[in-house]
């Protein structure tokens, strides 16, 4: 997780007391083409301004990724698990590499909007959307069983436009942490306004609302398509919830009834197990609580804490057997939704029952994830979020905010992608972004496909789409110093997709083998025994105390730096001698700062801040490339006088970049709204526990984006190479580019306006 260090970006400034990005003119909205566009402003010296024109379509434009999907999404069927059950499939059998995109275009855009959404995401390499939202009932008065309207209309909306274009939908309906319960639901127990946190798992009748809510979105025909969603192959995925546990912090938030219903429903577990409660009892050592109503039947619920310390004798065993009851309490609901999407709604779709985490990340993750394994596709959201301090810090950016500015090159244990995958099932990351007001955002993309590549991550999903096609518009006037935190359609994330998508797509980048098999049993993850190795902790500034995730206090045995070597993965219910680890100290070498990919593709110098990719198709490197005087790969060498930028070169025509007639070339550095002024600063979290070394915001700017100038020179061994031209944010023909081609080399010096360009051979 981001440290509290002084930014690497403050450093190389030399603690200038004020950073400006700054632009001549302010522009509003998004860009228009013809004559109602305004001109692009002056921009202020070293950098320049971001005004794309609306994207028509062009069928010369020189790149389009719209062919990587099918003409139709679903059209060879459902999607499916591959035989060995960790990855997915088309449903005729082909490998799908999913690159995706949380998307809210829906709940607005009229359908040409819409459409267009569609085909904007398509052409820069996405597959597959999520609508993330909640179908819970809104109005007042409403019956439990009530679905709301506004969430179906806008899902059978998406799934209508987005299938013409070849991108499937992941389904994501209900989320408990904004639910606040109603009246007249009816629920015992459960006063108005009460949070549903936790709840769905294990009260019937908020499952029986649940599954009516599923009912009118899955059976009902699709007014936009004739066909009810269930029976819609373009529908790849159904999650069950969104960012709900037992395992979270947010059940010791069970009161009263529910609570009391918790504990019955453990009695009886333990009554299972033990033959009766007060073996179970005996088995604990007589260790008792508060809450305990043998006689009724009723069982204490220990507050999650106690699952996260190191506890003796009696108490240990009950927490033991609490974990246990637990997680199969939320695989029972997990399973027993399948086995209603699949009996009575017809649905055959692949499902995911959730993509959250656990309040200890190393003792309690892996009975999360076995709870996900009573269903095909396991997933969990993780971000890249420095610390980042304000009245609405939660959702928005503004004056007088304080943030951590620090690249996650410096800090590899951060990646979102260091997952521990389970052997047999597909694993995706549903939400996932580098927020602001974070300034390092263009090594997310190459990051993700490196990454994603190297460890055979099955889908990665950026949080999240507001507009159909660029976020370069203005917050209405009363709004306007405001600006957006959870929104990847910029020019440093959404305007680096198309080399990234093209390299984790075509696969231009080789899977490692595993590094780690760790081969767990249920009665250790039931005793909370460490694991090998563990994922590092993530940061909800909705949810989580303080400023950073909490640490936790147990250690695995296995360098965490493992992750970006190769594969890790973890087998349940399985026999522990089956574990093995690879020699991972010739990968990862500690002194020096580095990191290697097993596949020898990927390397990671944490210690300069700089990850460079090297295949034979695809070739580039990110960070700060001034700290070097060149970054030399097989058939590239960039030189770059950026502090901080990213560089990516890739066939176009599935040659190698040492034959190909045809190269893309992207380029990243930083973006601010114009205007946008920051100061170094120190302070400290809101518990005032931590100190950080980062910036206060002084002014938030205006739309357009400014961004840094490129510095950048290529060289690339290619005799066949003999043009250049510089392409719009389109990725059409603008102008022809000075270059050279000698002694069997081919060289540019790229524009400073430079986001992409096309090298081209006879």
């Amino acid at each position: 997780m981001p440290r509290s260090c002084r930014s690497p970006w403050i450093t190389l400034l030399g603690f200038l007391a004020v950073s400006l990005w700054q632009g001549a003119a302010d522009v509003r909205g998004q860009a228009r083409s013809g004559a109602a566009r305004r001109a692009a402003p002056a921009a202020k010296a070293g950098t320049w301004a971001f005004v794309p024109e609306r994207d028509t379509f062009r069928r010369d434009a020189l790149f389009d990724l719209r062919g990587l999907n099918e003409k139709t999404a679903g059209e060879g069927g459902f999607l499916r698990l591959s035989e060995d059950g960790n990855s997915i499939v088309l449903g005729d059998g082909k490998p799908i590499r999913i690159w995706a995109a949380n998307t809210n275009v829906q709940e607005k855009a009229s359908p040409e909007e819409l459409a267009r959404h569609a085909r904007f995401l398509a052409k820069r390499g996405v597959n597959m959307v999520r609508i993330h939202g909640s179908i819970v009932p809104k109005e007042k008065g409403s019956r439990l069983t009530d679905a709301d309207p506004k969430y179906l209309e806008a899902a059978w909306k998406l799934v209508a436009a987005m299938k013409k274009e070849g991108i499937y939908v992941t389904l994501s309906a209900y989320w408990a942490n904004p639910v606040k319960v109603q009246a007249s639901w009816g629920i015992d127990g459960l006063p108005e306004g009460t949070s549903a946190n936790g709840v769905l798992f294990f009260n019937p009748a908020l499952q029986e609302g649940y599954r009516a809510w599923l009912k009118a979105l899955l059976a009902t025909p699709n007014p936009h398509t004739g066909i009810p969603l269930a029976k819609d192959p373009a529908l790849g995925i159904i999650q069950l919830q969104n960012e709900d546990s037992l395992l979270f912090w947010t059940a010791q938030n069970l009161k009263g009834r529910q609570l009391e219903l918790l504990g019955e429903l453990f009695g009886r577990w333990l009554a299972k197990k033990y033959g009766s409660l007060e073996a179970a009892s005996r088995a604990w050592g007589n260790d008792g609580m508060d809450g305990d109503d043998f006689p009724r039947g009723v069982v204490g619920i220990h507050l999650i804490w106690e699952l996260t310390q190191p506890r003796q004798g009696g108490r240990k065993r009950r927490l033991d057997d609490q974990l246990q009851f637990l997680a199969e309490t939320m695989y029972r609901f997990n399973q027993e939704t399948a086995r209603y999407l699949r009996e009575d709604l017809g649905c055959r779709q692949l499902i995911n029952p959730g993509n959250w985490r656990t309040a200890d990340t190393t003792l309690l993750n892996d009975a999360e994830r076995w709870s996900y394994t009573a269903n095909e596709v396991l997933a969990l959201n993780s971000y890249y979020s420095p610390p980042h301090i304000g009245p609405d810090s939660g959702w928005r950016i503004d004056k007088g905010d304080r943030f951590v500015d620090e690249s996650m090159l410096f800090n590899p244990l951060a990646l979102p992608l260091d997952v521990k995958q389970v052997a047999g099932h597909p694993m995706l990351l549903t939400e996932s972004h580098w927020v602001p007001p974070l300034g390092y955002q263009s090594e997310g993309p190459f990051l993700v496909a490196a990454y994603q590549s190297l460890t055979g991550l099955d889908g990665y999903y950026w949080f999240a789409a507001g507009d159909p096609e660029w976020s370069a518009a203005d917050r209405s006037e009363w709004d306007a110093a405001s600006r957006k935190k959870w929104d990847f359609a910029t020019p440093m994330e959404l305007g680096q997709f198309p080399a990234a998508a093209l390299i984790y797509r075509k696969g231009m980048l080789k899977q490692g083998e595993p590094v780690v098999v760790e081969h767990r049993s249920l009665d250790q993850i039931w005793r909370r025994e460490a694991p090998l190795i563990s994922e590092e902790a993530r940061f909800d500034p909705n949810r989580d105390e303080g400023e950073t995730a909490r640490r936790s206090e147990a250690g695995g045995k296995v360098d965490p730096f493992a992750f970006l070597a190769g594969p890790v993965q973890v087998v349940y219910d399985s026999n522990v001698g089956k574990t093995r680890v690879a020699d991972l100290k010739r990968l990862i070498d500690h002194r020096k700062k580095v990191v290697r990919a097993e596949t020898g593709e990927v390397t990671w110098d944490y210690g300069r801040g700089i990850c460079a990719i090297n295949a034979p198709m695809a070739q580039g490197a990110t960070g700060f490339l001034s700290k070097v005087s060149s970054v030399p790969l097989k058939d590239v060498t960039i030189v770059s006088g950026n502090d901080y930028a990213t560089v990516l070169a890739v066939s176009l025509d599935d040659r190698p970049l040492r034959e190909s007639r045809r190269i893309l070339v992207q380029v990243g550095t930083q973006a601010r709204p114009t205007g946008w002024i920051d100061r170094p600063a120190d302070f400290k979290s809101r518990d005032g526990k931590q100190a950080f070394h980062g910036k206060e915001i002084v002014s938030t700017g205006k739309m357009p984006w400014a961004i840094r100038d490129a510095d950048v020179t290529l060289k690339v061994a290619n005799a066949g190479l003999k043009s250049a031209a510089r392409l719009d944010a389109n990725g059409n023909r603008v102008r022809g580019l000075k270059a050279e081609a000698s002694g069997g080399s081919f060289s540019i010096k790229l524009p400073k306006d430079s986001l992409y360009a096309v090298l081209e051979g006879e």
